[in-house]
């Protein structure tokens, strides 16, 4: 592995218009976080000195999400050479190698990366290598036309290209590492005579040749190196990420009944021996711990659940969910900003907010906590052992004390005290026979009605 200082410049300037959107393309979700953060998460295991992200003018957005990294920007789009010099400054006194990445280029692994800058510390010391692949149909794609040493002689784009060579399969990723201490004099040289008037990158291979400075390639795998550009293209890499992520959890130690239904964000961690059922989806900010079930078609996301609980099926876990060590949340039951205890139980059709339910506590069926009156929201607390019957409405600010018990049916505005029993109901009234009166009545209604008619 090579120890040579490295920099990063990522392209995230592109508008993405075939995207039809009003969000900037690298900000698009990937498994929950935007295509951008994945490249800078690549570039953390790389140990890079230093990362410019290179955007365009009104992109506020892109520059919070890569925060705290160094932004340029690039202030008229015209290529991506003229993207990567828009770096120059941030840049100016490095001469380490410098990794030119793309925002929207999200799959790309650690290791292909390593390999890139192995190769430039090789004997050799190519000053610019060139990442390629081999995909199932190069199509469009410009082509690497190596020398019978493998050494990069010249890229051809497509409609530029030769019949032979276009009979080669090997293909440009755009990805690059150039050394940093030619790579803007190169930049400053490169023109913009073609069809788009734009400066190209990949001029720089024709320009470090023709200064007698040798160019490498090294080969990537097609499936990291997809470009996303279209919402079609979006969903393949998701694709791609979820089998990732799958395999990932089922090697930790993860049982996925069926792994193609499950979701995850590239955050979602677990301990061991987690079982997840079916048609479960993970939203961003989940951590489970040993011997978690999470039951079919639950939706989790922004929670903590301790070891031995188990979620749903049908259960949905918000932001601030805390779940406690075997604790049990049931079918139909949505938890939010609330701690539910260790070994507490929720089973069924229930909604717990802004919350905290004791350890050892049973929460009947149709219970909801009443958290919010139209402006604030405000707390219930459930002690330890209470039990809440079912169809209880917890009107809060409220505390139930420890052991206490709240009578099926309840609307509770009050405090109920410790072991205390609690019971808001209507009298019972009742009027002897006036069900069968009642029956009688509405027949002779509608006879008569029939008669009239």
């Amino acid at each position: 592995m090579t120890k040579r200082k490295t920099a990063a410049v990522i392209l995230a300037a592109g508008l993405g218009t075939r995207m039809e959107s009003a969000l900037p393309k690298v900000m698009h979700p990937l498994a929950g976080r935007p295509m951008i953060n994945h490249v800078l998460s690549t570039l953390e295991s790389l140990a890079a000195e230093r990362v410019v992200v290179v955007v365009g003018e009104d992109m506020k957005g892109v520059a919070e999400a890569v925060a705290p990294h160094t932004i340029a920007v690039q202030h008229r789009r015209l290529g991506t050479a003229h993207a990567v010099l828009a770096a120059r400054e941030a840049l100016r006194d490095f001469d380490g190698d410098v990794l030119v990445l793309y925002g929207d280029t999200p799959l790309i692994a650690p290791e292909t990366l390593e390999s890139m800058r192995d190769a430039r510390a090789s004997a050799a010391e190519p000053d610019v290598v060139v990442l390629g692949f081999r995909p199932g149909d190069p199509g469009q794609y410009g082509r690497l036309i190596t020398g019978p040493e493998g050494d990069l002689e010249r890229i051809v784009e497509a409609k530029d290209a030769s019949r032979d060579e276009l009979n080669v399969d090997l293909c440009n990723s755009g990805v690059m590492v150039i050394n940093g201490a030619r790579m803007f004099g190169w930049l400053e040289r490169i023109g913009n005579d073609n069809a788009k008037g734009e400066y190209y990158l990949t001029d720089i291979v024709a320009l470090a040749r023709g200064d007698d400075c040798r160019c490498a390639v090294v080969e990537g795998n097609e499936d990291e190196l997809l470009g996303v550009n279209s919402r079609g293209e979006l969903a393949v890499a998701e694709a791609l990420v979820q089998t990732r992520l799958r395999a990932r959890a089922m090697a930790s130690g993860v049982t996925l009944v069926d792994p193609a239904t499950v979701y995850f964000c590239d955050d979602t961690r677990f301990g061991r021996d987690v079982l997840i059922e079916p048609h479960v989806v993970f939203g961003p900010g989940v951590a489970l711990g040993d011997n978690v079930t999470i039951r079919a078609f639950s939706h989790i996301e922004g929670a903590k659940i301790a070891p031995g609980a188990g979620v749903g099926p049908f259960a949905r876990l918000r932001p601030g969910a805390e779940i406690g060590e075997g604790a049990r949340i049931g079918n139909f039951v949505e938890v939010k900003k609330s701690t539910v205890e260790e070994g507490a139980k929720v089973n069924h059709l229930a909604y717990i907010g802004d919350a905290r339910i004791g350890a050892g506590a049973n929460i009947g069926a149709g219970t909801i906590t009443c958290n919010y009156d139209g402006f604030f929201k405000f707390p219930t607390d459930i002690g330890k052992g209470a039990f809440i019957g079912s169809n209880t409405a917890l009107v809060a600010p409220v505390k139930v004390g420890d052991g206490a018990v709240v009578g099926a049916g309840s609307v509770v505005t009050k405090d109920v005290a410790a072991d205390a029993l609690a019971v808001t109901r209507a009298p019972r009234t009742e009027a002897e026979g006036w069900a069968a009166r009642f029956r009688e009545r509405k027949a002779a209604e509608k006879a008569s009605k029939k008669k009239k008619v």
